[in-house]
């Protein structure tokens, strides 16, 4: 790990900054943030008009004065001072009281693996803004790994998979360290954009933004796989009228829109288990794969690994929210390292 345990065990609040949803542990209150990462902002004034899941609603439906924020894109801030507001409101005036009396507070935050200098710089600005005096970066996939429940600090390999909102991570970890990871620019927003962009060309129908997750929910939920109905109802707008019209969609025929994207990724998992050590490689033939992630829920995604890799592959309990808790394990001192101390003679 590229911070000690011990300084983690100092922190009072850890952060998991995404480009989906922001999420907040604070040490003995537990996850007391879980929003998604936007905000809604007054262009003629610049007042913040609203944070969180009510301004995830606002999106596509704002009069032209109100803009629609997102200040995280793929784990990495690209807008330090809206991503400073939006956390602020997001934990609210009683919980900034709090932590303020706290003296040198301290702060965890994840980063994507791989993640160069602006970005680290950018999170660490971040989180200054909340009143941290000292913060620690660490690496996503080993926070979530931890978070999952695997034997990070073991020597054997276990291998997990970050699906995040506009990347994906994966990486094969032994002893508390990473020894092979890819970041792959493809994730759930990619797969959103190939099932619009399918029922565009093959039905001419305009889904609505905020209608593309329910709808694969509801394929997940009929039984994307085999043994599900053939089609599912979809409502959206005519491309050619602005019609508001329904049709039935083939459920098998949005599963290969979905498989498109999702390529990439299992060409990455390829080249991390080329360039793995053999025994690791022969470790994860029998553990397998660990889905992390909002997007790892996806219809169908963990069945594709199986039938491209041969390997077990598991969704984690909570998949959402394991990296947020993974930190928040460490900083309550709940992982225990392994000590390998120097020989002598």
């Amino acid at each position: 790990m590229t911070v000690s345990l011990e300084q983690l065990r100092r922190c009072h609040v850890a952060v998991d900054l995404g480009a989906a949803r922001t999420r907040v542990f604070v040490k003995g209150l537990g996850l007391v943030v879980d929003e998604p990462s936007c905000a809604a902002v007054n262009t003629r004034t610049g007042a913040l008009i609203a944070v969180g899941a009510f301004a995830e609603q606002m999106t596509g439906r704002t009069p032209d004065y109100i803009r629609v924020a997102r200040p995280v894109s793929g784990g990495t801030v690209i807008d330090i001072e809206m991503a400073q507001r939006m956390l602020r409101h997001l934990l609210g005036d009683k919980l900034r009281r709090q932590l303020r009396r706290r003296p040198g507070l301290r702060a965890a935050s994840c980063t994507p693996h791989d993640a160069d200098p602006l970005a680290q710089r950018a999170a660490i600005e971040t989180m200054v803004g909340i009143g941290a005096r000292r913060v620690e970066l660490v690496d996503t996939l080993i926070a979530a790994a931890v978070g999952c429940g695997l034997p990070v600090e073991q020597p054997c390999a276990s291998m997990i998979m970050v699906c995040g909102a506009a990347t994906t991570q994966i990486a094969v970890l032994s002893l508390g360290s990473i020894v092979a990871a890819e970041r792959i620019p493809v994730g759930g927003n990619a797969i959103d954009h190939a099932v619009v962009q399918h029922l565009r060309h093959a039905h001419e129908l305009m889904l609505p933004s905020q209608s593309v997750r329910p709808l694969q929910l509801a394929l997940s939920n009929n039984g994307i796989a085999a043994g599900g109905p053939l089609s599912t109802e979809i409502h959206g707008r005519d491309v050619a009228t602005g019609l508001a019209r329904s049709v039935h969609v083939d459920t098998a025929a949005v599963q290969r829109a979905i498989h498109t994207p999702l390529t990439a990724v299992l060409d990455g998992i390829g080249k991390i288990l080329r360039t793995c050590p053999p025994d690791l490689v022969a470790d994860l033939a029998e553990s397998g794969i660990m889905m992390v992630g909002g997007s790892a829920l996806l219809p169908g995604l963990d069945q594709m690994l199986r039938d491209a890799t041969g390997m077990p592959v598991q969704i984690a309990e909570r998949p959402d929210v394991c990296a947020v808790l993974g930190l928040g394990a460490m900083l309550e001192g709940q992982i225990q390292p392994l000590a390998l101390e120097p020989m002598s003679g």
